[in-house]
């Protein structure tokens, strides 16, 4: 398969953001706002010092393409760019609230939900289309997470409002063509820094005292905001945002297991069910993939 390797990277991007309570759980003790700062101000430094180190030539390649561009394609960067940016600042800031403040439920139920979203928003904005084996899949994820949602209802606004932005997210970057994936991460990252600054000079923000605080943000900033937000980015270049998006379960499943396991979250006999549901539905999604895949190992 000529584009196996971009749902490779996808898989890995989920992979690694399923862990991502790892590093947010041990600094709970600190505000929200706080951490999403922190994250933010870290990620904007270590992007722009890599651009500026590594990738400049690329980035003056895009800023000489951007000028020749006609203006309704400027227009339409800047807008797709500008609004990713936004969605993805909002959706950083809610996973955050809802990991630390709500609980690791709350945050794997808001991705459960958002492979469904962006399946559909795939479907109705990009037309992209669907086999009757991948509309079976979407019919027994939604079953999946309709018992999910009957077995534990608490806390689903938020859970709702992080799966819309990030299913948006998705759709609005498939159809941003225009730019190198990381310079495009880089814009977005910046951008979300600058806005989240008037919030802070207003109110101010805590400087933790203790070392490990800075470990973890390091942590967070690299294997779980750049590092996969780039790799999510660089799919879409060869993957469909449906697909992507119903790569998304392996987030939550992930997100699951350490539950259970990791933070003995309580956990009842219907989620055990729907999870297994959704489980099922991206082996069945992703059927003609994974047979392609056997096909090409057994020769």
């Amino acid at each position: 398969m000529q584009n196996f390797k971009y749902y490779i990277i996808a898989f890995c991007a989920f992979m690694l953001w399923g862990f991502f309570s790892l590093a947010l759980k041990p600094i709970s003790y600190v505000p929200s706002f706080d951490i999403l700062f922190y994250r933010i101000s870290f990620s904007a430094v270590i992007i722009v010092c890599f651009t500026l180190l590594f990738r400049k030539k690329i980035l003056l390649n895009d800023l000489k393409n951007f000028k020749k561009l006609p203006e309704k394609d400027k227009k339409r960067s800047l807008g797709l760019t500008t609004i990713g940016g936004l969605l993805l600042g909002i959706n950083w800031f809610l996973f955050i609230y809802v990991v630390n403040q709500i609980n690791v439920q709350s945050a794997s139920f808001a991705y459960l939900i958002c492979p469904i979203i962006t399946t559909f928003l795939a479907n109705i904005i990009l037309k992209e289309k669907l086999q009757k084996i991948q509309w079976i899949a979407v019919l027994i994820s939604t079953i999946g997470c309709i018992i999910c949602f009957v077995s534990n209802s608490n806390n689903l606004f938020f859970a709702f409002v992080v799966a819309f932005t990030y299913a948006f997210y998705l759709i609005s970057q498939r159809s941003n063509i225009y730019f190198d994936k990381l310079n495009t991460l880089a814009f977005q990252i910046i951008l979300i820094f600058i806005l989240s600054l008037p919030y802070y000079f207003v109110n101010g923000f805590s400087v933790p005292v203790n070392p490990s605080f800075y470990l973890y943000i390091l942590a967070i900033a690299t294997l779980f905001t750049l590092a996969p937000l780039y790799m999510n980015l660089y799919a879409l270049k060869g993957a469909s945002a449906s697909n992507v998006g119903v790569m998304l379960y392996i987030n939550p499943l992930i997100a699951f297991l350490l539950a259970i396991f990791y933070y003995k979250e309580h956990i009842n006999t219907l989620q055990f069910v729907s999870y297994f549901l959704i489980l099922l539905s991206v082996f069945i999604f992703n059927y003609r993939i994974l047979t392609n895949l056997t096909k090409k190992f057994l020769k």
